[in-house]
């Protein structure tokens, strides 16, 4: 059977009408927004790619217990879109312990991100990027052994090792015989099998857990810190200024306060400013 030249007008046509105008441009599961390298960085770490490093595993900021399986979070999506606003559409995310990351031991990385708070201490072996979300010190129990704002000093509470709700814990609430732990999972393990009855670390971070034991454990309280988050980047690199350039433009525009609601505020299912804040 001949086919017509009307035949295949028409069928382009129809074709046209059922394309979609443009496709979203996708980094992992992350809808990237921004103009494709309108703050450029001509160096990065490694050819061609941008390079971002972290702590897994991070419920909520990075979806994903491993490298492979992480597609979206929180600090992903915020990783991918500063990567395609740099000029890239490929992103490596390397892995790496807390006491690694947090002890400037990692290399290679054009940013990390791994829920870090600013603290005048770090600023000495890091650059930080604009600050992109405030956080407060949580207070996380077994909901079926909860405490409060007294008794909280009183009972076992363990601490992730290099982190602000350790010095939180030792220096500000005065607690001495805390039990430390190298890496949240095994200090949240830990809550979940009774050997501590609370753990303190940043709210987002009991939230997150909290979510995780699906009612489990239960964010009691909360004290007023202060801090805020930033991303890690070695001293004087020459591409720090784009980064934060970056973050900003991501803040003017409204891109993080999105992601944000996408990721934080529907994950953790509940508004951190519900939780009441203790006295230290």
């Amino acid at each position: 059977m001949a086919i017509t030249k009307r035949f295949l007008l028409a069928a382009a046509a129809v074709m046209a009408l059922a394309a979609p105008v443009s496709a979203a441009n996708m980094i992992g599961n992350c809808e990237v927004v921004g103009e494709k390298g309108s703050i450029p960085i001509a160096n990065p770490a490694k050819g061609g790619q941008f390079t971002v490093l972290t702590s897994l595993p991070a419920p909520i900021w990075w979806n994903g217990d491993a490298v492979e399986t992480v597609k979206d979070g929180m600090e992903y999506c915020m990783a991918a879109e500063i990567a395609w606003r740099a000029g890239y559409d490929k992103m490596e995310i390397v892995n790496t312990s807390w006491e690694a990351f947090i002890g400037n031991q990692a290399s290679g990385y054009d940013v990390g991100f791994a829920q870090t708070s600013i603290t005048e201490e770090r600023k000495k072996v890091f650059d930080f990027t604009t600050p992109y979300f405030n956080s407060d010190m949580g207070v996380i129990a077994k909901a079926d052994a909860p405490v409060d704002e007294k008794t909280v000093k009183t009972v076992k509470v363990g601490i992730q090792q290099g982190t602000t709700g350790a010095t939180f814990a030792q220096e500000t609430l005065g607690i001495k015989d805390a039990q430390i732990f190298a890496d949240q999972p095994e200090m949240f393990a830990a809550l979940r099998a009774g050997q501590v009855d609370v753990a303190i670390t940043d709210t987002s971070i009991t939230l997150a857990e909290e979510k995780a034991t699906e009612g489990k454990s239960k964010v009691v309280g909360q004290y007023k810190t202060g801090e805020t988050y930033g991303g890690i980047m070695q001293k004087g690199n020459a591409n720090n200024e784009a980064v934060s350039k970056i973050i900003q433009s991501m803040i003017d525009d409204g891109t993080l306060a999105k992601l944000g609601g996408k990721y934080l505020a529907a994950g953790w299912g509940k508004d951190p400013a519900t939780i009441p804040y203790f006295n230290p």
